[in-house]
Order: C-alpha cells, then structure tokens, then sequence
C-alpha cells in the first residue's frame, strides 16, 4: 500500500514538473509554470519523508530547515545582475550532492537488489558526471562574476588531453567493477579527481561569448547528473526529473548555439575568440573606417519624441546598470504619444538565458512587445530610432561581412539597418568577446556614454519635460 501511494505521488510530481517546463516556455505563463514546479517539489519532498525508508528524521528535518534558510536567505539578497553566477553555483550543488551520495552508496553497499555489476556502473557515471558539473560550475561562477577571465584559456594539445581523460576513465571503471567489496575505492577517488579536471579544462577553454551556452549546457549536466542517482537509488522520481532537466537543457543549448551559427561542439571544445574561424587564417582582420560620434540626451530625446516607431535592443550593460525600471517607464512615456516601441531579444543576450526577458519582465514590460530576433530582425529598415542599451557583440555588423572575426557567422540584430542607431555604453571599448564592433562609426550611428541607468533617468526626465 505505502508503495503503492509513494508512486502516486511521484507520477504527480512528475506531471507538475512537466506543466511547470511548458509553462516556463512562455512569459505569459511563466509565474504559472513556476508555481507547478514548487509544488511538485513540495509533493516529491513529502512522499519521500513520510516513507518507510526514512529513519534518521532529526538529520533530515535539520538538513531541510538549514536548506530552507539558506536558499531563502540567498534567493532574497541577490540581485538580478548576479542571477547568472548563483544559478551556476547551484548546479555546482547539484554535483557535489551527487558525488556524495555516490560514494555513500558504494561505501555503505550492504546488498543491492539486482545485478552488483550494474550498481557500480551507475555509482561511477554518477559520480563522474557529478564532479564535471560540480568542478564547471565553479569555474563558470568565477567567469560569469568577473574574477577569473572572459577569454578562453587554451593548453597546448587540449583535445588530445581531453581524450586521455576519457580512456583513463574507460580503464578505471573496467578495474573499479572488477574489485570486490568497496576495494575499488582507489580508482573511484582517481577517476573522481580526473573528472573535476576535465570540468575545469572545459570550462576554462570557452570564451565569454558562450558563457550563456555553458550554462545552458552545466544544467543539462545536472540533470543527467540526477539521473544517474536516480538509477543508483532506484529511485522512480529523480530518474523522470533528471531526463526532463538534462533533455530541456541540452535542447536549449543547441537552440542557442544554433542562433549563433555554431555547433554545440565547437562551443564546448572551440575556445571561443581565441582564433579565426576555419578557412578564415589567411584573411586580415578589417578595421573599421570613420569616427565615432557621440550624441547628447537632448538629442537623443528629440530623436525618439520626433519617431514613429522605436525599438530597444538590452545588453549586458543594462543589467549590470539595473537600468530596465528606467526603460520601462520611458517606454511607458513613448507609447502615451502614440509612438510605437519593441524590445529586440538576442537569444544569446547577457549571461544567461532569457536573461533580458527575465529583467524586462521584472520591471512589468508588456511581454507582446518583448520580440525574438527572428520575429523582429525584418523591422529594423522601416524603424526610425534603435536604441541599444549595454549590448555590443549581439549589433555586431562583422560578423556578417568580417571573415577574419571569431563572431563571424553568428546572426545577430542588423540595428544599422536603421534610420538612426543610439548606443548607450559606459566606454568605447570592446565587448565581452573581446571583438571591435564596426557599428560604432556607421553614418546613421551615434554614441552615448554613461551609466546605463543614470543615462535612462537622465532621458526619461528630458522626455517628460518636453
């Protein structure tokens, strides 16, 4: 009977996963598809504590309440601009546990039902797969925050240093099955410690530009991650839940990677912006001709009150800035004298994905004027005023016309396509790729520097007054 009812309650919280994932497919029904989500999380959790298996409930009611106010207390402190890094860092959370409770598992086998050859299997992808996400998060907390370097960090004969890592692994699960008893600890433990390697070595090699891609790609990574230990604990629910995280993260990642024209391959071994494309070697880099010419914010408002239609393009720089509440009330301001305006999503804009959207939404943006790349990239021949918000690689004209850039082949937003273009950036350097944009001195181009923030309240209060 209690089995009976505990797999009612995972095939719910299955269901709820699966309603929270198609809800989470849209803005509109975002919150929605949240709220299935912690409710069948709450379900799982319920099932599991109220079951048979569970003794020690004074660890277990600890381990919660201690979970419950540290997530609490982080999830209410952080800001969004830091949302990239605390999401890598709870994959890296994921990793840990899984490695952890994989070692449990082996060290305290006291007669696992069904084949002994099997259970080492699944403890040894658990672990290995937990401690590459575990070891890659990391390193992409400290990318995504700033303290370790946007470029990628290539050593010399890295892909044949990434294939002796795998036929090490090969030999150390064939010794590690083969050992009786929990004899086979020493090449768990080295396989773990090659496998946090190779976590590092991946992460290290890829280039700013991807980082949204690897973030992607890390939550794929934990949810095979609890697949596997689900397997390990015969665990109906985490092996459902794993598949949904790891097959969604894993599409999205070739979605996005598919937007920049790239193979998810050659993000995950490429070392962005470290070389030309293939074929590209020969070719000159190209160096932009003209001058920069900057704007004020009297003209830049004249500019948008004179427009019919305007269309925001939101960077990085706007996060960082935390400028979208100024631009939602400008746009506010636009729409009350009749003026058209639209946001230009890149699918790779920021440092995660959807982040834009995530913003934008938090400052109450109406999401149908929130578009895709795809759905507004025609627009930009017939809009009188773009203004670009803290963006810079994702307006990149050279990476349609420059065959000697890293970013070359990757579709990005034609902005220039424009009758006027305003960039608002706090330098004129490059952006996170590390790539000179050719943008910034086209005829209908303008700069306006500054804190994006302090630059949109700035305007904002311009446009009232007028």
């Amino acid at each position: 009977m209690e089995k009976a009812l505990l797999s009612v309650a995972y095939i719910a919280s299955s269901i709820l996963f699966i309603m929270s994932l198609r809800g989470l497919s849209s803005q509109e029904t975002a919150r929605q598809g949240n709220l299935y989500g912690v409710t069948g999380m709450v379900v799982a959790i319920i099932a599991t504590t109220l079951s048979s298996s569970v003794t020690a409930y004074g660890a277990l009611v600890g381990a919660l309440l201690g979970g419950t106010v540290v997530g609490g207390f982080l999830a209410s402190r952080v800001a969004m601009t830091a949302m990239p890094e605390l999401v890598a860092m709870l994959h890296s959370f994921v990793g840990a546990a899984a490695v952890l409770v994989g070692f449990a598992s082996y060290l305290g086998d006291d007669g696992h039902e069904g084949s002994r050859t099997i259970l080492l299997i699944e403890i040894f992808l658990d672990i290995f797969i937990g401690a590459l996400t575990f070891t890659g998060s990391v390193i992409a907390f400290f990318k995504l925050r700033g303290t370790l370097s946007g470029k990628p960090t290539l050593l010399p004969g890295r892909h044949l240093l990434n294939l002796s890592i795998c036929a090490a692994t090969l030999v150390l699960v064939i010794l590690f099955v083969q050992a009786p008893g929990t004899t086979g600890l020493t090449p768990l433990l080295i396989m773990t410690a090659l496998s946090c390697a190779l976590g590092v070595h991946l992460v290290v090699a890829i280039g700013g530009a991807d980082m949204p891609v690897v973030v992607s790609m890390l939550n794929s990574y934990s949810g095979w991650t609890a697949s596997a230990a689900g397997f390990m604990l015969g665990n109906d629910l985490l092996i459902v839940t794993g598949a949904l995280v790891g097959s969604s993260g894993a599409i999205l990642s070739y979605i996005m990677c598919r937007a920049m024209n790239r193979s998810i391959w050659n993000v995950i071994f490429g070392g962005f912006g470290a070389d030309p494309p293939k074929g590209s070697t020969k070719a000159a880099p190209v160096t932009p001709e003209g001058e920069i010419k900057e704007t004020s914010l009297d003209d830049c408002a004249d500019s948008l009150l004179a427009a019919r239609e305007v269309i925001f393009v939101p960077g990085y720089g706007m996060a960082v800035a935390r400028a979208q509440h100024a631009v939602q009330q400008i746009t506010d301001t636009l729409r009350q004298r009749g003026i058209t305006v639209r946001f230009a999503i890149h699918p790779v804009a920021g440092r995660l994905p959807g982040h834009m959207n995530v913003l934008l939404a938090e400052a109450s943006v109406p999401y149908d004027i929130v578009l895709e790349m795809d759905e507004i990239n025609d627009e930009f021949p017939r809009t009188d005023v773009v203004l670009v918000i803290g963006a810079n690689d994702i307006v990149n004209p050279g990476a349609q016309t420059d065959v000697s850039s890293p970013i070359y082949g990757m579709p990005v937003l034609e902005v220039w396509k424009s009758r006027k273009v305003v960039v608002l950036k706090r330098s004129r350097g490059a952006g996170y790729a590390g790539v000179d944009n050719p943008l910034f001195y086209h005829e209908n181009a303008s700069m306006l520097l500054g804190d994006a923030r302090t630059t949109m309240e700035s305007l904002l209060g311009k446009l009232k007054a007028a």
